[in-house]
């Protein structure tokens, strides 16, 4: 799932990832990191998502490279961000977590906003982020249905151009 998101992420911002490179990679990652007790490797769209947001698209890779190097000088600090974390106050950490996504926030919000059926879009987002599970479902399923009802009842015009594909 995660590899389908950072490939979707690369493909917004107009690059050409090795699909096949990737899923082998990440495969024989996960392969590696098991035998270590580790996670499975994945192509995060997340993380996609921060390194490409900003900059020229023909230096992505840079960003890339330094989150990766990033990553690895984390892995080994591990047991001490962790400690770290577990002391810190919650208000904390939940702060920094914030912060850490205003930018991707931002754009998920310029995109989501500027077109059409922008009511329904933002219904979605608060349904959402409501996080109010009905009848043992979750509530990013109830958003998208909340989205698409409010934008084909209020947003008529803009939910049938989407339909029409125009």
């Amino acid at each position: 799932m995660q590899n389908g998101q950072g490939i979707a992420v690369l493909r917004a911002v107009g690059h050409q990832p090795p699909v096949n490179a990737i899923t082998a990679a990440c495969g024989i990652g996960s392969l590696i990191a098991a035998v270590f007790g580790g996670v499975s490797t994945c192509l995060t769209g997340p993380t996609n998502a921060i390194v490409s947001s900003s900059g020229e698209k023909s230096r992505h890779y840079t960003g890339g490279i330094f989150v990766g190097l990033l990553a690895l000088a984390f892995g080994l600090l591990a047991p001490t961000f962790t400690r770290f974390l577990l002391d810190a106050p919650e208000a904390f950490v939940m702060t920094l977590a914030g912060l850490a996504l205003l930018k991707i926030l931002q754009a998920a919000f310029t995109t989501c906003f500027s077109d059409r059926c922008t009511l329904g879009a933002l219904i979605a987002f608060l349904v959402t982020v409501a996080d109010l599970p009905l009848f043992s479902i979750g509530a990013a399923f109830w958003g998208l249905v909340a989205g698409i009802l409010i934008s084909r009842l209020l947003e008529r015009d803009d939910f049938r151009a989407t339909e029409d594909g125009v």
